[in-house]
């Protein structure tokens, strides 16, 4: 796999900043990203169907349903082949980058293009005064036990970023998906607390969509 290297202080929020509705006037919409547009029926133009842009363009409708919140199943890179053969991985419960969001949910194919399409719903999301909440999958990832692929955490220092058992070639399997994070390490714990916001933004500063005065 390949990856770059971001700088965060180069994307323009346009003075986005959190919209904190209080909870009791909080209206969730759970969704799957590709699922929310991949089929025609979501009217969605067919170059962003089952992407970010493509949820951008279904802002009206959630506004009309009275939503004020969308709540997005993982998101961040995951393993699309950790599965049967013959399947794909469609929930994204696999994730091998917490930094990045997963390529194949955006419409662009520049290096840039998932991250700044991310951004650029959250800003859309946020200007049309729907909030976004991130589901997300930080007790494992998709380097699984010690048969698993070597792809993220496990090439880094696989002892600091993974609880090892009595044998240290083996993994502590508490989450059922073969390995289990070691956030008791000091180097993982604030790594994990501060990933949504260094690498999506979702905290962070926005504009409005256009179309919407």
């Amino acid at each position: 796999m390949k990856s770059i290297v971001v700088d965060s202080t180069t994307y323009d929020w346009e003075g986005d900043t959190p919209l904190r509705l209080p909870s009791a006037r909080t209206i969730i919409y759970e969704m799957h990203v590709r699922g929310f547009t991949q089929h025609p029926s979501s009217e969605v133009a067919e170059e962003k169907r089952g992407t970010f842009a493509g949820l951008v363009e279904k802002i009206p409708y959630l506004q009309q349903l009275g939503i004020t919140a969308v709540e997005l199943l993982p998101v961040f890179q995951f393993d699309a082949q950790a599965c049967p053969p013959g399947k794909v991985n469609y929930w994204g419960y696999q994730p091998i980058s917490f930094f990045a969001p997963h390529r194949a949910y955006s419409s662009r194919r520049d290096p840039l293009g998932p991250v700044d399409e991310f951004r650029d719903m959250v800003k859309a999301l946020h200007c049309a005064g729907i909030e976004v909440i991130l589901d997300v999958v930080f007790n494992h990832t998709a380097e699984g036990d010690h048969k698993g692929p070597t792809l993220c955490f496990r090439g880094f220092d696989n002892p600091t970023y993974y609880i090892l058992d009595d044998d240290r070639s083996r993994y502590a399997d508490y989450t059922g998906c073969g390995n289990t994070l070691n956030a008791n390490q000091a180097i993982v714990r604030p790594a994990v607390l501060s990933r949504i916001h260094r690498s999506f933004g979702t905290l962070s500063p926005t504009r409005c969509w256009q179309g919407r005065s």
